[in-house]
């Protein structure tokens, strides 16, 4: 993983004067990276003026052997004017998505790997690239859309706002559960719950003292 602090921008401006007049880079970077001030935020405003910060993404924790924390996926794009070309045998539509950057949190998904860790499924993988090529082709407002707790296109206006930081929960909708729980219903549930939990327990310990009686070990309480 590359370095932390201003050294993360150092490496980032190596990244993009090595790209070419097409060139797409994608990396991973620790979360810091995302805010800060001073000359990290100045940096930072540059790339996003400049239309070269394509999307951030914010992956699960316990995806790596080395660090259980969660990093940052970013992608730069050195042109993402619109254009037409063919990849991979396939006719691509690009719009033009400069004062646009692509926020999406991949926290939520994934499947468990070796007990401890987490990998993406092959259905989660079709979902966010899914997602990602949508949002960049000209037809998006038919097959993207934002979506909670998942994905958001952000537009320069709305970065300025947030003082140019590159944090996705600052873009990305999150929903409260707690406002739609009704007290009364929770508690009742529970009660109902811890009724019949009891009521086992209390069984179990008469079947228990049962057996140690036709044992011929009686247990007095």
């Amino acid at each position: 993983m590359p370095p932390t602090g201003n050294a993360n921008y150092a490496w980032i401006l190596n990244i993009v004067s090595k790209l070419s007049e097409n060139g797409v880079a994608g990396f991973i970077l620790a979360n810091g990276a995302l805010s800060g001030n001073g000359t990290e935020k100045a940096i930072r405003k540059k790339l996003i003026e400049n239309n070269l910060i394509e999307a951030i993404v914010v992956l699960p924790q316990n995806m790596f052997y080395t660090t259980n924390i969660s990093v940052t996926l970013w992608f730069l794009n050195k042109n993402k004017k619109a254009r037409t070309i063919e990849q991979y045998g396939k006719i691509k539509n690009y719009r033009n998505r400069n004062r646009e950057i692509l926020f999406m949190d991949l926290r939520e998904i994934g499947v468990p790997f070796e007990k401890k860790y987490i990998q993406f499924s092959e259905e989660n993988i079709k979902q966010v690239t899914g997602t990602f090529h949508n949002w960049q082709q000209v037809d998006f407002e038919r097959t993207y859309k934002n979506t909670p707790e998942f994905c958001y296109s952000a537009s320069f206006e709305e970065i300025e706002k947030k003082d140019f930081s590159l944090v996705p929960s600052k873009y990305i909708e999150f929903i409260n559960r707690d406002e739609n729980i009704d007290f009364d219903d929770k508690m009742k549930s529970l009660q109902s719950e811890l009724t019949e939990l009891l009521k086992a327990e209390e069984q179990s310990k008469n079947d228990l003292l049962t057996v140690f009686k036709e044992l011929g070990y009686e247990i007095r309480l």
